[in-house]
């Protein structure tokens, strides 16, 4: 059902199944089938969660997969019943995005553009474009070719859902293309980055590996930096310098606005930083 109706990407769809197994597992030490749990089951595999040291933000993560899961079957006629129902979520905290400063992302970019040969220019022009656009790790590795016109001012990019948005590029991260293109191979690969395995393209773990290596070679914390941190500075970025939430929306592939909503941090800094500046009452009171 994830797959076929909700169009769910694969790493959604193991992050279910993974799930899904450790709850079965969870039932089968309590002499229950995974389908046959009730309410007291959930709240008891719940407490086993917490027991393990697990954030309340993975839990509520679980209690998502199990009311999904649990759902479907009451749908499906397979039980006459819900028991995920009647579940308090876990109370989750808001916190902030963790990002990195534009000096450190310049850091980051001046340390791929210095690596020698046809990989300096791979890992420049994947880091360009993850900064000038904010994919997710898995929409930039899996690019086909045709994503990226040439020299296009803009990236045809396949998100969640197999929904498709067009992501404007700047001129750094369009010259770092240009130049990975003259490099590229092999030339008859249908991926923007080639890569050696199954897959044919790229592969997270290789990004991963990649920020790693340019984080020390930047005398950065390898532990915060991310694809998921680039993401994040490139929308923290873009509302310090005057984007509106709607448009950074778009640019994301958020499906809702509320989860834009947690870069308003930003704009609340900007703001705070607009009054400070502009209000009258505000020079009266430094005067």
């Amino acid at each position: 059902m994830m797959a076929a109706e909700r169009a769910a990407a694969i790493n959604t769809l193991e992050a279910y199944r993974r799930d899904l197994e450790d709850f079965a597992d969870f039932l089968a030490s309590q002499g229950l089938a995974l389908h046959g749990a009730d309410s007291q089951a959930l709240r008891d595999y719940l407490t086993d969660l917490k027991d393990r040291g697990m954030a309340a933000r993975t839990a509520a993560r679980h209690l998502s997969t199990l009311r999904q899961f649990h759902k479907f079957l009451f749908l499906e006629g397979v039980r006459p019943d819900d028991p995920s129902a009647v579940l308090d979520s876990p109370r989750l905290g808001a916190p902030l995005p963790k990002y990195l400063s534009e000096d450190e992302v310049e850091r980051l970019l001046a340390a791929a553009h210095a690596r020698p040969g046809a990989d300096g220019l791979r890992a420049a022009a994947l880091l360009e474009l993850l900064y000038a656009s904010g994919l997710r790790v898995s929409e930039l590795v899996e690019l086909p070719l045709s994503a990226a016109g040439r020299d296009g001012p803009s990236l045809l990019v396949r998100g969640k859902g197999s929904k498709e948005r067009l992501v404007p590029l700047g001129q750094p991260a369009r010259d770092a293309l240009t130049a990975w293109r003259a490099a590229r191979r092999p030339k008859a690969s249908p991926y923007l980055f080639p890569g050696r395995g199954g897959s044919g393209h790229f592969t997270r773990s290789g990004m991963f590996r990649l920020l790693s290596e340019l984080a020390l070679a930047a005398g950065i914390d390898r532990r915060r930096v991310s694809p998921h941190v680039l993401r994040h500075s490139f929308a923290s970025h873009l509302l310090a310098h005057g984007a509106d939430l709607r448009s950074l929306q778009q640019m994301l592939g958020h499906a809702d606005i509320a989860t834009t909503q947690i870069y308003t941090h930003v704009l609340d800094e900007r703001l705070k930083g607009l009054v400070n500046s502009h209000h009258p009452l505000a020079k009266i009171s430094k005067s």
